[in-house]
């Protein structure tokens, strides 16, 4: 079965198995959170930001996710945007790790959001970012990079994965607005490499969790793939390839999958894949995490001693409750 390190340099490799094996390959159980879409009303937004960032940090979880949306897709991409970002994602005291969201880029052609190119404005959070294979927050995770370990995916610099305890995680680049497809010729060609890219780091995340045994696997991105039956099936959907991955490989195994996104705003825990036979696939569950006028997160606890591994919390401020009049 081929593996993560078939064709690694010998360099990279060692980081691999260092990281792998040696960072926090401690069993038991531990907490992470996550949380996305925020701030969108900006300025006014910002306290409340900074409350939550401080109830997390309060909280001393392993690490945490951000899903992708540090805006609203009307509000301008600016470069001091990004920077601002930055600055709160390095404020956490433990590590944050990023899936960009649709608001970051794909939107930034609207002319509220600055009439932006796009790929002009991923290719400046991969460079601002994503400048090396470190976490964001005052304590940093080393992460594997897609792009550090499959050359032919080397602009991938966003995918990554990382091991606490039994658990693999992964961070997969699948944004909202359709995953960037149909907008023009230059997005979906953009969205065809990178949709590849994807594609190879869930199978790779299947087949190093077979390898290893690991005690389950959790996939975080932003789009709400499961928004619409319809993009499970449509020849435009820019999500089938990603849900039709998810059902097959999850149909071979029996590990629990945990995948958790962004994009719609409302808090939802359910098991949305269906099998072959079109009946639920049990092992799979999904986190939907609240946002925009919502901001809030939600922990995750895990425990490699159970069959069913995860448990949740919201981490609710009450300050941060928007009044209802």
């Amino acid at each position: 079965m081929r593996t993560i390190s078939n064709s690694l340099p010998r360099t990279v490799l060692v980081l691999v198995v260092y990281c792998l094996f040696m960072c926090d390959a401690v069993a038991g159980s531990f907490k992470f959170i996550a949380f996305g879409d925020m701030p969108y009303s900006q300025p006014s937004d910002f306290p409340r930001l900074e409350r939550l960032i401080d109830t997390i940090n309060a909280d001393k979880p392993a690490f945490s996710i951000f899903l992708g949306d540090t805006k609203s897709g009307e509000s301008p991409c600016t470069n001091e945007h990004v920077q601002r970002m930055t600055e709160y994602f390095n404020s956490f005291k433990t590590p944050l790790i990023y899936s960009i969201g649709d608001n970051e880029w794909t939107d930034c052609h609207r002319a509220m959001a600055g009439a932006y190119n796009p790929l002009e404005r991923l290719s400046y959070i991969r460079e601002n970012q994503f400048s090396n294979n470190q976490s964001f927050g005052k304590s940093k995770l080393t992460l594997v990079r897609q792009a550090d370990v499959m050359p032919k995916f080397s602009k991938y610099v966003e995918n990554a994965l990382w091991v606490k305890g039994k658990f693999l995680f992964v961070s997969l680049h699948i944004p909202g607005s359709n995953n960037n497809l149909g907008r023009n010729q230059e997005s979906d060609e953009e969205y065809l490499l990178r949709n590849e890219a994807n594609l190879a780091w869930i199978k790779n995340a299947f087949e190093l969790s077979a390898e290893k045994g690991y005690a389950a696997i959790v996939f975080a991105f932003q789009a709400d793939i499961f928004y619409s039956p319809e993009f499970a099936t449509d020849s435009n959907s820019g999500y089938r390839d990603t849900i039709t991955q998810f059902r097959v490989l999850s149909e071979k195994v029996s590990t629990p999958i945990l995948l958790v996104h962004g994009d719609s705003h409302r808090l939802k825990i359910d098991q949305p894949l269906y099998g072959s036979n079109k009946k639920i696939i049990e092992t799979v569950y999904r986190l939907e995490v609240m946002g925009a006028d919502e901001m809030q997160a939600v922990e995750i606890e895990v425990d490699d001693h159970v069959s069913s591994p995860f448990s949740f919390r919201p981490l609710l401020i009450p300050e941060n409750i928007l009044k209802l009049n």
